[in-house]
């Protein structure tokens, strides 16, 4: 195998160091946004077919809606490893130590096959318990089961596809980590009218189709990684775990891995809570309202892989005034991106939910929440910018507190709460309080900490 001696690799990676920043960006962003959003289409395209088989489209969508938590939890490990992972990678070439960078790079990997073994096996055993905790009903649970059952046995594919295409992206290869997302989504949208209505396997084809879709956009990322295109390569020597970089890793990844872990702890929640205080139409209905929420993230997950890297390579190369710029230009797209999507759905809700449901009843639901639910975006994406930057610079505490603050601290209290007062109106009103409460405690943090930070 040939690979990228140290001098090469630096100069491959002279964009990041030279580039004009908003140029930069744009170049990362930009195919970052484009694979967000086909990589959506995994989940948002499985529920639209979902919804549309007759007969028991309604509620074969809800059965794989509290599947969701499960799903996110299995993403939130990729994420643990590929952000903790790729940022310390991003920053030793910064420092032009591409060895380490490599060693980032292997102990990524495998701690994904560690973790992709463990979830496998302790879903398949307790899943019938766990989605009945996660809001299922005896008309829901069975068609929950079919999915996960047949789910599960591709979470390798899914750990390695969203863990190391964050080590392609590092490096400032965008446009390879988006072809990576887009064959796999592409390969999802033609396979899954196949099994779902011409094979007749109904949500256990979505499952299939998904499970193929992944395991080919695994297949597609190793190869890169093992071949003289990428900057840092996969050597056998790198998979021996390391306890300091294993540590390492865990200790920067934990915040996004909470962000994205504590989406299972609220799914959990509001599904339970509104099966107990509205029934399976409302459980639908959040269903439809996250699927919808999935769509928003996309631009601002974009965001944060055309930024991240940048303060990464940066703050490493000490290049303190590339930082700022950087994460100047991160706050003003962040914060637009919010209030734009933030309108819109708020206006639009009806044309919104009608794309996953023609159900007047749960589209009525939805109509008259999701404008409640998304009220608080706009100002939340101060706290997208503050905690992208303080990732990207590899502050890690800081990190964990506001991933902490905005959905255990505040989100899950808040949603157990106010449903005794409200019924399940609180539990839609609980997002946009802490949304607001959160952002503007990171907008504070940030201004007391980013001096001294760089300064350092």
């Amino acid at each position: 195998m040939i690979h990228y001696n140290s001098e090469e690799s630096i100069n491959i990676s002279s964009d990041l160091a030279t580039m004009e920043i908003p140029k930069l960006i744009l170049s990362l962003a930009i195919p970052a946004i484009i694979a967000q959003m086909v990589n959506a289409l995994y989940n948002v395209v499985d529920r639209i077919y979902i919804s549309r088989i007759p007969e028991i489209g309604d509620m074969a969508l809800t059965g794989v809606g509290v599947c969701f938590p499960i799903l996110i939890l299995i993403s939130a490990f990729a994420q643990l490893v590929g952000v903790g992972g790729a940022t310390l990678a991003a920053i030793e070439m910064g420092k032009k130590d591409i060895k380490k960078a490599e060693k980032m790079l292997g102990n990524g990997l495998t701690i994904l096959l560690i973790i992709s073994v463990v979830l496998t096996f302790f879903f398949q055993v307790v899943k019938y318990p766990v989605l009945m905790l996660f809001g299922a009903s005896s008309s829901t649970i069975s068609y929950g089961i079919e999915y996960l059952s047949t789910y599960l046995w591709g979470t390798l594919f899914v750990e390695i596809t969203l863990g190391l295409n964050q080590f392609i992206t590092c490096q400032g290869k965008s446009k390879i980590a988006m072809i990576s997302i887009l064959i796999g989504a592409g390969l999802n949208v033609v396979l899954d009218p196949l099994f779902i209505f011409a094979l007749n396997m109904g949500v256990q084809g979505a499952a299939t189709a998904t499970i193929i879709s992944q395991a080919v956009s695994a297949i597609w990322i190793i190869r890169f990684l093992l071949s003289n295109k990428s900057m840092i390569n996969i050597h056998k020597k790198d998979l021996i775990l390391r306890k300091e970089i294993v540590v390492a890793i865990m200790a920067l990844g934990i915040s996004s891995f909470i962000m994205s872990f504590t989406e299972c702890v609220i799914h959990t929640v509001f599904n339970s809570g509104l099966q107990k205080y509205g029934g399976d139409y409302y459980v639908a209905s959040m269903t439809i309202i996250q699927s919808i929420m999935q769509l928003v993230y996309i631009f601002s997950n974009g965001i944060t892989q055309g930024v991240q890297p940048v303060i990464s390579f940066n703050y490493g190369a000490k290049q303190v005034s590339r930082v700022r710029s950087a994460y100047r230009i991160g706050f003003i797209s962040h914060i637009t991106v919010a209030w734009v999507s933030c309108m819109v759905l708020m206006f639009f809700p009806h044309f919104f939910g009608s794309i996953f449901t023609n159900n007047e009843d749960i589209l009525d639901i939805v109509t008259k929440m999701l404008p409640i639910y998304i009220c608080g975006w706009g100002i939340f994406g101060i706290q997208s910018a503050v905690q992208c930057t303080f990732v990207g610079l590899g502050q890690a505490k800081i990190s964990l507190f506001l991933a902490c603050l905005r959905k255990i601290l505040l989100l899950v209290p808040l949603a157990l709460i106010l449903p005794h007062y409200l019924g399940s109106l609180g539990i839609f009103i609980a997002e946009p309080v802490s949304d607001i409460l959160a952002a503007l405690t990171a907008g504070v943090i940030f201004k007391i900490r980013i001096n001294s930070i760089l300064e350092k």
